[in-house]
């Protein structure tokens, strides 16, 4: 008898032991959503506006967009700039730097557009670097520099698709190996591609140099080279889906903007500019969840 009660004792104690070290249908959820990647922020390049800039974040809000590209700003703008966002329940994913290395102030200049973007809590800042009278050596040690202050601020610089430091996937690789820093990465442009490059293509380059994207800009294209042709997404002949798929499995994070700029010879009206942001957005979400 008294060996049947120790038994007994001890299967309660052993099935008490065994409920409390069972995770919790909350923890294992929690510890899935803590897993899980967040959703790329989903910015409007104000740009897309061209002339039709009055009222940009007011329709750039009605499309969805809780995020903006736009120009970076000087300091004293920023507490207004942060309330006409605020009314439209807009922010800035991305600030457009100016980066004309030739010029000597240039990396201060930058210096100072970096503290605009900590201020700002803006993380990624693109730029379109030209280095007219620098070699392309001296270049890259300025580059090296300017990704060490932009360390200092949280910020990622994302050169664009353009020449010469980033006409394509093999030239963007060069690029990022030689400048060798964290905080200076690919801008890659999906349009860009074919507008500089013949016989290749957006995913062919985007798996040249995926592991150096830091921001990208989803851009479509006739495919006919150097032809400013450059309509809403999914009228041109960029696989953009496919672009997505290749973002998706490395497990790219960093905010994707939408980029329309039109076609050379026609003239849109500002309800024209407005149904292709719109119906770019539309399309872009059909393809997967964003921010």
């Amino acid at each position: 008898m008294k060996n049947l009660i120790r038994y007994g004792t001890a299967l309660v104690m052993f099935s008490v032991l065994a409920v409390a070290t069972q995770p919790s249908a909350n923890a294992a959820e929690v510890g899935s959503n803590c897993s899980a990647k967040p959703a790329n922020m989903l910015a409007c390049r104000l740009a897309n506006y061209r002339s039709f800039s009055r009222g940009a974040l007011e329709h750039a809000a009605s499309c969805g967009f809780k995020y903006v590209f736009m120009n970076v700003i000087p300091a004293a703008q920023i507490e207004a700039t942060q309330k006409k966002l605020a009314k439209h329940g807009l922010k800035v994913a991305v600030f457009r730097g100016n980066a004309h290395f030739g010029n000597e102030t240039a990396v201060a200049d930058l210096a100072k557009e970096l503290e605009v973007c900590q201020k700002m809590g803006v993380k990624y800042m693109f730029i379109s670097p030209k280095h007219k009278g620098l070699s392309k050596e001296a270049t890259y040690a300025k580059l090296r520099e300017l990704g060490d202050i932009a360390k200092k601020y949280g910020v990622v610089v994302g050169l664009e698709t353009h020449p010469d430091l980033g006409t394509n996937g093999d030239v963007h690789l060069e690029t990022m190996k030689t400048v060798n820093h964290p905080n200076i990465r690919v801008n890659f442009d999906t349009a860009n591609i074919t507008y500089y490059n013949k016989n290749t293509d957006a995913v062919t380059e985007l798996k040249k140099i995926i592991d150096y994207v830091g921001t990208v800009e989803v851009k479509d294209h006739n495919g006919q080279f150097k032809t400013w042709n450059f309509p809403a997404l999914g009228k041109g002949i960029v696989d953009i889906p496919a672009v997505l798929a290749v973002l998706k499995k490395h497990g790219y994070t960093g905010p994707i903007t939408l980029e329309i700029e039109g076609i050379k010879g026609i003239q849109r009206s500002e309800a024209q500019v407005k149904k292709e942001i719109a119906d770019s957005a539309e399309y872009i979400r059909s393809l997967g969840k964003f921010d």
